[in-house]
């Protein structure tokens, strides 16, 4: 508990902090509520929806009732738990949740309406993206779903964690808890998640994999200086296609390409000028008259100015 308080209390660029009971040996409810200074959500996932509580259920059901009890603002509670057991507090919300750990199941949408139809203040809805266009599947099963949260994990999902307003969810999270999940830093202050919008203009970096890319550390702050109310985010896929469906779908205007798809933008798929056809391959998209263009800005900006000067360096 003193490891969880002192979590609670370092994480003070958060607006909401997760209180994650599963897995602490000396629980105590009132002690984690106790002296905080920022609004929490209190969970204490079982085993058999990927936390750490091994406990019996009614034990752990108590846990949940003495935090509503106790007027946090928050109680995660899952679907498939008996939820309904838990009192009403005039001072918490429930929050309903059910995570898939292995990708997205077939029957999400009627899942998401049974869920909707209970009497949870919101629905909380965490699915594993297996590839980048699971990101609109969430997106179509959670739209007329009320207050929610939802999120694809995952690396081809972290376009639902950076832009959560493309699922209307009402919060993202931050930390290394999940695969997919992002510092808070990098949510709060490289993609500014607080601040962007349906109104902010995307642009994205395609390939995979892209964790190592740094690109998205420095456009992200680029825009933010010049005062650009754009994004530039991960979509990570192997799959041309599928880039073209997921970027038509979001409204991307321009993209960044690394491997493995810097040839794979022919001239069947895109406009290409000079420099592109002529090394055969593409580092750069952007959207023109619903055609997208491609050129590579490597050829203009090494190879051609080197033959210019011949073999000498200036």
């Amino acid at each position: 508990m003193a490891d969880l308080r002192r979590a609670r209390d370092r994480a003070t660029g958060a607006d909401l902090v997760e209180l994650r009971l599963d897995g602490v040996t000396d629980v105590d409810v009132a002690g984690a509520l106790e002296g905080r200074t920022r609004p929490v959500i209190v969970t204490c996932r079982p085993v058999w929806e990927g936390g750490r509580f091994d406990g019996s259920e009614e034990a752990r059901l108590r846990l949940l009732a003495e935090a509503v009890q106790l007027g946090a603002e928050f109680v995660d509670v899952e679907w498939r738990a008996e939820w309904r057991s838990l009192p009403r507090g005039e001072r918490t919300t429930v929050v309903l949740s059910h995570h898939d750990f292995e990708g997205v199941p077939a029957d999400l949408a009627d899942l998401v309406r049974a869920m909707r139809a209970s009497s949870a203040g919101l629905i909380k809805i965490a699915v594993t993206a297996q590839r980048l266009s699971d990101c609109l599947t969430l997106r179509d099963a959670v739209r007329d779903a009320g207050p929610r949260i939802a999120l694809a994990m995952g690396p081809a999902g972290q376009l639902t964690r950076i832009c959560p307003w493309l699922l209307e969810s009402r919060w993202a999270y931050a930390g290394s808890a999940a695969s997919g999940q992002l510092p808070l830093d990098a949510m709060a202050d490289t993609y500014r998640v607080r601040t962007t919008s349906s109104a902010t203009a995307v642009y994205a970096i395609v390939g995979s994999p892209l964790s190592h890319s740094a690109s998205p550390a420095m456009h992200n702050p680029a825009f933010a200086a010049n005062g650009l109310d754009a994004v530039y985010v991960p979509l990570e896929t192997t799959d041309v296609r599928e880039f073209f469906t997921v970027a038509d779908a979001i409204g991307v205007i321009g993209a960044s390409v690394t491997a493995p798809l810097k040839a794979a933008f022919g001239d069947d798929v895109v406009t290409r000028d000079e420099m592109a056809r002529r090394i055969g391959a593409v580092n750069t998209l952007r959207r023109r008259d619903g055609r997208w263009e491609a050129t590579n800005f490597d050829v203009a900006g090494f190879i051609v100015p080197f033959e210019r000067r011949g073999s000498r360096l200036a």
